[in-house]
């Protein structure tokens, strides 16, 4: 557990071999075409080439490339964002199809400047996937949309089949690292989205390395479980930049598997915890027996004819 004042060598298990196959670099090269943009690139995400070469999954980023926000933990750019393009849902479905990707997170600057907070192109682009790829499951991540709730209903207008939301820090925490969002406030949207769909799975993410304590990271265990959240993931804070805040301390694996531990016997439906965890890590093994099932049927030809079928491989 090393210590920070300034900058600390990553410790040895936290260096990747970057892996630039033909299939991640023609990923990369079909984003730039279509214009779109993923949280994989523009979060420095460490697991891109896993998830876009071996596991078919990505992380779309919608909404533009510009966010409102400028929290202190993030590598997305901050300013003032383009109109709204509403080609996006459909370029979004298309490189899904192309890709054939079995499982898809759709995320997005946060726009403060929009009224519903951009829950309408939001809810077009699961639909748009659901027409083109009917087998491919869908994970939302939206902002916390400043607290209108009533956007919400639109949000989940195209039935995502799990809807992730990040309190990203402990509470004491959420003023330093996260700009304009509020603890609480992100609680509530994670307990509302279950009164809307109870069935759907919710989800939050937290980093650690930050200055918390491991009191406070089970507090905030708790905090998820009273809001009926099912799933949890825990990683290791990174700094992207010299302008971002500094890591405090480097999280040994084996705490990130006591971690798992505590959350899965505090009652979390699954659990993924570790250096290099991020919010859509292997995303893919985390929705519902419903959407799994769908997602054999038409990403494997399956065809039902009422029989179980195995999702062992998911």
């Amino acid at each position: 557990m090393a210590k920070n004042q300034e900058h600390v060598r990553k410790p040895d298990w936290l260096k990747i071999k970057i892996n630039t196959n033909k299939s991640y670099t023609g990923l990369k090269k079909l984003m730039r075409d279509k214009k779109l943009n993923t949280v994989c690139e523009e979060a420095r995400c460490p697991n891109i080439h896993e998830c876009w070469s071996e596991r078919k999954t990505a992380t779309f980023m919608i909404l533009g490339d510009t966010c409102t926000r400028g929290c202190r933990f993030c590598a997305v750019k901050t300013g003032l964002p383009n109109e709204l393009d509403w080609g996006e849902p459909e370029r979004v479905a298309e490189s899904v199809e192309i890709m054939g990707l079995k499982h898809v997170v759709v995320t997005a600057v946060a726009r403060d400047d929009l009224n519903d907070g951009g829950a309408a192109v939001f809810g077009e682009t699961v639909k748009a996937i659901r027409r083109r790829v009917p087998g491919c499951t869908v994970e939302i991540l939206p902002s916390d949309m400043k607290g209108d709730y009533e956007s919400l209903h639109t949000l989940m207008g195209g039935e995502p089949d799990i809807f992730n939301h990040n309190i990203e820090t402990v509470r004491r925490l959420t003023k330093k690292v996260r700009a304009r969002a509020m603890y609480d406030r992100s609680l509530e949207l994670l307990q509302r989205v279950k009164d809307i769909r109870p069935d759907t799975p919710t989800k939050s993410s937290l980093m650690v390395g930050l200055g918390e304590t491991k009191e406070e990271i089970v507090e905030a265990m708790d905090d998820l479980l009273a809001h009926n959240v099912d799933i949890m993931t825990i990683g290791q804070y990174l700094q992207p930049t010299k302008k971002h805040l500094n890591v405090e301390r480097y999280y040994h694996p084996d705490e990130f598997e006591e971690l798992k531990q505590i959350a899965l016997e505090k009652g979390f439906k699954h659990c993924e915890a570790g250096p290099m965890v991020r919010s859509s890590y292997h995303a893919d093994e985390q929705v519902n027996n419903t959407s799994a099932q769908r997602r054999i049927k038409y990403m494997q030809g399956y065809e039902s004819q009422g029989e179980t079928l195995d999702t062992t491989n998911f």
